[in-house]
């Protein structure tokens, strides 16, 4: 990782309540469900259509109130990516890098999606994005690293199909999503998984095949951009060299694996300092 200048490094700013969740423990995954046999996978997942379920999710009322996600390196120069609500209307945002550090970060927010690309001067090697082409099928397995409330931690899901995300509240919009059953989750984390949204979800060839954005916990389900929105926003980003084998993962090493993915810094706790 790239030298990271004194002057980016922020102090006392974060100590305090995010600190405490920059101690790396062990987050070994709960027992593993069956593992789904290639054979017993759904049909290839079709396009986005108007006829697509949608499901209503309600933006937060107070945009001056304090957030906190997750990010990950799209590109070794810097790029990371991360949802759009985390970062809308930031005017400071940071990535915490341990050690009651932060590196500052700007932030582009996508204007059709909910995503946004967070730039650091220098950065950890990217995670390997699936190919823009990369075609799904229901019941394909996906896996979801970052910091839900606020602590490293990560769930698993298989592919239910496509929804469409009706967002009310500030800036009213629809948008294409892919919406997963969670069918395991970090051992004793309990309750919402706020905080994983920007967070990437890895096919088992551990590549990015789209960005984690809600959840529906009485229906436990977790929401992704769809595959063609994440295609559309890497399109602009000069990450032509990062469509590049990924790491195995199952429902048996995810664990060990995200771990080891926020270790690296290649998945990061990304926060608003200021609005």
């Amino acid at each position: 990782m790239a030298r990271i200048p004194d002057w980016l490094i922020y102090g006392g700013v974060i100590a305090g309540a995010v600190a405490a969740s920059m101690v790396f423990r062990s987050a070994d995954a709960p027992p593993a469900p069956p593992v789904a046999d290639e054979n017993e996978l759904g049909g290839l997942l079709g396009p986005a259509t108007p006829f697509d379920p949608a499901v209503v999710v309600q933006a937060p009322h107070n945009p001056a109130l304090p957030s906190s996600g997750t990010a990950f390196a799209v590109s070794g120069d810097g790029l990371w990516l991360t949802a759009r609500h985390v970062v809308e209307g930031c005017r400071e945002a940071a990535l915490i890098v341990g050690g009651g550090r932060a590196v500052s970060a700007q932030a582009r927010i996508s204007a059709d999606t909910d995503l946004a690309v967070l730039t650091t001067e220098g950065g950890p090697d990217a995670l390997p994005l699936a190919a823009p082409n990369a075609r799904l099928r229901v019941g394909s397995s996906a896996f979801h690293p970052g910091y839900p409330q606020g602590r490293p931690g990560e769930v698993a899901s298989r592919l239910l199909g496509r929804e469409t995300l009706r967002i009310r509240g500030r800036g009213h919009r629809n948008e294409p999503v892919l919406a997963w059953a969670e069918i395991g989750r970090t051992e004793g984390l309990n309750g919402t998984l706020s905080g994983l949204s920007g967070g990437p979800a890895l096919d088992s060839h551990g590549r990015v095949v789209a960005v984690t954005i809600a959840e529906a916990p009485r229906r436990g389900r977790i929401y992704t951009t769809a595959v063609e929105s994440l295609a559309r926003i890497t399109d602009t980003l000069d990450v032509a060299d990062e469509f590049a084998p990924g790491t195995a993962l199952n429902v048996r090493t995810y664990g060990p694996a995200a771990d080891a993915l926020r270790r690296d810094l290649r998945v990061a706790q990304v926060v608003c300092l200021r609005r």
